[in-house]
């Protein structure tokens, strides 16, 4: 819901009633819950796939060290 700003002004300078207070905390209720179980289910989706590190001295891996072209030289 969207308040003229002079009512916003009002209620910054007063705070709130109790009945807005208990509306906004369950609005911060639903929210944390909302996001805990997107994380529980981004969560349960990332870990079903296995990571496979490649063994030591596998053909396809890189020994030679990474060298990075200073630019401030």
């Amino acid at each position: 819901m969207v308040y003229p700003l002079s009512y916003e002004l009002y209620k910054q300078e007063r705070g709130l009633t109790a009945a807005e207070q208990r509306a906004a905390d369950v609005r911060a209720g639903q929210t944390a819950a909302a996001l805990r179980d997107l994380r529980a289910g981004l969560g349960r989706g990332l870990r079903l796939r296995h990571r496979v590190r490649p063994a030591r001295g596998a053909p396809d891996t890189v020994t030679a060290p990474v060298r990075f072209l200073s630019s401030a030289r």
